[in-house]
């Protein structure tokens, strides 16, 4: 009776463990599909803008580049988002987040369409796949390893602090040294939250899986999904400003 009652309970804890794991991977699916999809919006958005010289006079002067007023918010705007999509969040249904961060890429387009004019299509395209795999490698990497690396989380926030300020500092001081400098910076830091969030992603998830609390792991979901995105996007535009090939 003893040796059927310790089968019996194997047999639920091993079932369980396995509904748990399909919970994951569908977790993980999407985020990475709320990921893609914001993504796509953002290059959608930033191509259409960045290829009519009508549309992007509304945010830079076409020959310069250099940002007018309406141009300064719309690039301080996507930092501006996030912080108050992270303090709305509990506010905020799912499907208001998951509007909530299809509009924030919808804007980072915006900020990031001049880069169409600045870089061939060609190099953009290219250093686009190179973050691509380089993403891929790092966020598997942060799933699959079993070491704990939650220890990197201070160390990188802190790096992401210094980058904004320094990025800010050299607006005014337009220093290239300072910007390859920060640039170089930019792409280990990035890479290294790639891996960091990808792991605390998972393990968020299997920490709370037993709750059973849909509405909670949706919105969990999505901003898994923002940090994704934003480590993308941080990489890639690090990586054009080092490699990019400009017009």
């Amino acid at each position: 009776m003893a040796e059927y009652n310790t089968i019996r309970t194997t047999g639920v804890a091993g079932a369980r463990a396995a509904q748990i794991d399909e919970g994951l991977r569908a977790h993980m699916s999407k985020v990475y599909g709320t990921m893609s999809i914001g993504m796509l919006l953002t290059f959608a958005v930033a191509w259409a803008v960045g290829t009519s010289p009508d549309l992007l006079a509304v945010f830079r002067d076409p020959m310069t580049l250099q940002p007018n007023i309406l141009g300064w918010i719309i690039m301080f705007a996507p930092l501006i988002m996030v912080f108050t999509m992270s303090a709305m969040i509990n506010k905020l249904s799912a499907a208001g987040a998951q509007l909530f961060f299809y509009a924030f890429a919808s804007v980072m387009g915006l900020s990031l369409a001049w880069i169409f004019v600045a870089f061939t299509g060609m190099s953009i395209a290219q250093i686009f796949l190179v973050t691509a795999i380089a993403f891929a490698g790092l966020s598997l990497y942060g799933y699959t390893t079993k070491k704990d690396i939650s220890g990197w989380g201070a160390f990188l926030i802190m790096g992401v602090i210094g980058l904004i300020v320094a990025s800010i500092v050299n607006i005014f001081l337009g220093s290239p040294a300072i910007m390859f400098a920060i640039s170089i910076l930019g792409v280990l830091i990035f890479a290294g939250l790639t891996a960091y969030d990808t792991q605390n992603i998972k393990n968020t998830y299997l920490q709370h899986a037993a709750h059973g609390d849909s509405e909670w792991m949706a919105k969990s979901g999505i901003m898994g999904a923002l940090s994704l995105y934003l480590n993308f996007i941080n990489m890639f535009m690090f990586l054009l400003q080092l490699f990019g090939n400009r017009e």
